[in-house]
């Protein structure tokens, strides 16, 4: 259709053509010497004016048979949102304020508030082994209720906590109508502030896993690379060491599976990015078709060229 928009170019040398026609038809049956004691002024731009506007009318008119559309923000209905969070030693650091598990678990409390009560949230913890703290639900007082009960001690299970999460988020569930199962779009919240210790299955498969699957991974990489922690060993004594979070493996872990990376060097930043997670994820892109504001557009730029046309020249163009 939007091929038809040659007539455009077309429809203004048509009228250019018209116009020399008239200049050659009024210098054969005029004297030029006497239009200046006939023509006191001349209409100058006033001239061009309704035709331009004709022929953006005619412009419009050609996009709306293209039926065109934009892209609006839609409210999403239903959809599962797996919070996966270290809680490994590591999570003790003071470099963020207090300390990350505490900064972590109200950045959580934060998105559990913004997200519509139709989703389903759910949360894994992992250590030196994955938990399912709160299976994915509607039920925001048992999640929240999960995260005030979180310690941090142990290893980073990253890539076994990951797959947990996965299989969670794509749990089927009824359908509103009471007569099957359906899988709802699924999102994974993916937080930590270390390398994956512990083994068993890399977290860069579980992100291709995740892209097939078209389950979007947010990783937040929690820390500073200066965070440190106090570890006492067998014999008593207590040494300082130092936990950066593995931003590496978290920017390509978000890259592999088609989500997004950030940062969080401090508590505020974390709490802002969890904030606009849930707002972001409550709705989605939709297309929605423009043709009647076209096709509106067009009609009035013709009243308009009519009216001008009327006005100044006492016809229609």
């Amino acid at each position: 259709m939007l091929a038809g928009l040659v007539l455009v170019p077309l429809a203004l040398l048509a009228y250019l053509a018209l116009q020399q026609r008239r200049r050659r038809e009024a210098r054969a049956f005029s004297n030029p010497a006497l239009l200046p004691n006939v023509v006191t002024a001349r209409p100058g731009w006033r001239r061009q004016l309704p035709p331009a506007l004709v022929l953006l009318a005619l412009a419009a008119l050609v996009v709306a048979l293209a039926r065109p559309q934009r892209s609006v923000a839609s409210p999403k209905r239903a959809a599962t949102v797996m919070m996966v969070t270290d809680i490994s030693g590591s999570m003790n650091a003071t470099d963020v304020d207090p300390d990350r598990l505490s900064a972590a678990v109200r950045a959580a409390q934060k998105l559990s508030g913004e997200l519509p009560e139709t989703f389903r949230l759910g949360l894994v913890t992992f250590a030196d082994y994955p938990e399912v703290q709160a299976p994915p639900t509607t039920d925001r007082a048992a999640v929240d209720g999960a995260l005030a009960r979180l310690r941090a001690e142990g290893g980073t299970a990253m890539g076994l906590g990951l797959q947990r999460g996965l299989d969670l988020a794509r749990t089927p569930v009824p359908d509103p109508a009471g007569t099957g199962q359906r899988r709802l779009p699924a999102i994974l919240v993916l937080l930590s502030d270390g390398k994956d210790t512990v083994g068993g299955v890399s977290p860069l498969e579980v992100a291709r896993q995740a892209q097939r699957y078209h389950v979007p991974i947010y990783a937040i990489a929690l820390g500073t690379p200066d965070g440190e922690v106090e570890v006492r060993d067998p014999l008593g004594f207590v040494q300082r060491i130092q936990v950066p979070p593995d931003r590496a493996t978290l920017q390509e872990v978000a890259r592999l599976s088609g989500g997004r990376y950030f940062a969080a060097p401090d508590a505020a930043r974390l709490e802002s990015i969890y904030a606009n997670l849930g707002t972001g994820l409550s709705s989605e892109p939709e297309l929605r078709e423009v043709t009647a504001g076209f096709a509106g557009g067009a009609l009035v730029l013709l009243l308009f060229a009519g009216a001008l046309s009327l006005r100044w020249f006492g016809r229609l163009l």
